[in-house]
């Protein structure tokens, strides 16, 4: 579904975006993941290897434009052009808002949404004169409903949404499809840690009778980054089972 496709992937060492790189090489795009930190960069590069998986690397900061325009060049300059960027660095939060600090309420805003500018401002340029492209964000259910505490994750999400829907209108003269997935509960790291008395309530609220998968998640980003999805822009999808809390 994206043979011969160059994508980026933000946030691609573990958990959706780990996921979200096989699948998208499964599919037969050429990707290039990003990480924080050379340590997990190096790290899921070897792993994937281990599964014959062949991809790129980077690390820059996301909050550098520089950074992550020196990447970006050096992306283009080895295959000519990017044609998906997914967007999916990201950290949550579940403080009471008298126990969050405005560092902490920052440090959110920052990485969810900041950081998700900086990339697409630095590839649009590239879509622009490729006459095309797909960006597409991790938004969250929470995003919808809000969530009993840590605000400024949902305060985020909801960004991310308008942000979507926004450039979405903006790019679209340009042939660049803008969307976001809002996963659901999610059987990731972060989650696995969690008890099992925290996480079978949650369960009992969700129709489909289970929480997501990474994979299900990621196929959501392949079928919206692909020509399949050629007339979807500007678009939320929801990836939670039915999920309503």
């Amino acid at each position: 579904m994206l043979e011969n496709k160059v994508a980026v992937i933000t946030g691609g060492t573990r958990g959706i975006g780990l996921e979200t790189v096989k699948v998208f090489k499964e599919n037969k795009a050429n990707v290039i993941l990003f990480g924080s930190r050379k340590e997990t960069v190096d790290q899921s590069i070897q792993k994937l290897k281990k599964e014959n998986i062949e991809v790129d690397g980077f690390y820059p900061d996301l909050m550098n434009e520089e950074e992550i325009a020196k990447v970006i060049e050096k992306i283009i300059n080895k295959y000519g052009h990017i044609d998906i960027l997914v967007n999916n660095a990201g950290i949550s939060a579940n403080k009471k808002i008298e126990d969050t600090t405005t560092e902490e309420f920052t440090k959110i805003m920052d990485l969810n949404v900041k950081a998700m500018f900086n990339t697409i401002k630095t590839v649009t340029p590239y879509m622009k004169k490729n006459k095309g492209g797909v960006i597409l964000n991790t938004s969250s259910m929470v995003s919808i409903y809000g969530q009993p505490s840590g605000v400024g994750y949902p305060t985020s999400k909801f960004a991310v949404n308008g942000l979507t829907k926004s450039l979405a209108r903006e790019l679209a003269p340009f042939n660049i499809r803008v969307n976001a997935v809002a996963p659901g509960i999610t059987n990731t790291d972060m989650v696995a840690k969690l008890p099992k008395e925290m996480i079978e309530p949650l369960i009992k609220t969700i129709p489909l009778g289970r929480i997501g998968e990474p994979r299900d998640i990621a196929n959501a980003f392949l079928f919206l980054g692909s020509d399949m999805a050629n007339y979807i822009t500007g678009v939320i999808l929801s990836v939670d089972g039915a999920a309503r809390s």
